[in-house]
């Protein structure tokens, strides 16, 4: 009998759906609250805003079992990370929120308006945050940015100008008229309305 694994890749699988218990606690398993939809702490300064919407799949279908993460700087555009030297120090603001869509396919998550971000130039970038969607049938999550509709920086951010400008409406929250700080967002995996996902 040889000990010699067989060459070869391990089979992929789906990155969804999820067992809520683990990835998407929102208070209801006391045991893991590390992950949550409202990023808002204490010491966060800026405009506090909401961002919702709903999934859907390529036919129109809302998906209800679908996870999402977003990763964002603060209102100063400073990044929580030691790569950013200009993080404070004192903020207990980390920018990274994850939920679970509910049986209608909703989600939202509690925030702040991020800043100004420069990219690896040192030009500016308009705010924006950054999406990652997980869901079943999908061997890869994917990535998206969300920027704000009431944004002038829009015109000018290198990212989105890389988007046909037929499509990039996709990647533009709408705030909610009468709703005071809420965006609006819906994600669109496929079909006539598909978001538009970044290979990075």
């Amino acid at each position: 009998m040889s000990n010699q694994r067989p060459d070869g890749i391990t089979p992929s699988q789906t990155v969804g759906p999820y067992f809520k218990y683990g990835l998407t606690p929102n208070g209801e398993y006391e045991w893991n609250d590390a992950f949550t939809n409202n990023l808002l702490t204490g010491d966060v300064s800026g405009e506090r805003i909401r961002v919702e919407g709903t999934v859907y799949d390529g036919d129109g279908a809302v998906i209800p079992d679908c996870m999402l993460e977003i990763w964002q700087a603060d209102s100063q555009g400073r990044f929580s990370d030691p790569q950013d030297a200009r993080a404070l120090p004192n903020s207990s603001f980390k920018g990274f929120g994850r939920c679970g869509t509910d049986k209608s396919g909703f989600y939202s998550f509690d925030t702040i308006k991020p800043g100004v971000v420069p990219d690896a130039d040192g030009k500016p970038q308009a705010p924006h945050i950054v999406l990652a969607v997980f869901a079943r049938g999908m061997l890869l999550h994917l990535y998206t940015r969300i920027y704000f509709d009431d944004e002038a920086g829009n015109a000018g951010d290198a990212v989105l100008a890389l988007v046909p400008a037929d499509r990039r409406a996709t990647l533009i929250a709408r705030r909610k008229a009468g709703s005071g700080n809420t965006y609006m967002f819906d994600v669109h995996l496929q079909g006539d309305n598909e978001t538009v996902f970044f290979d990075v």
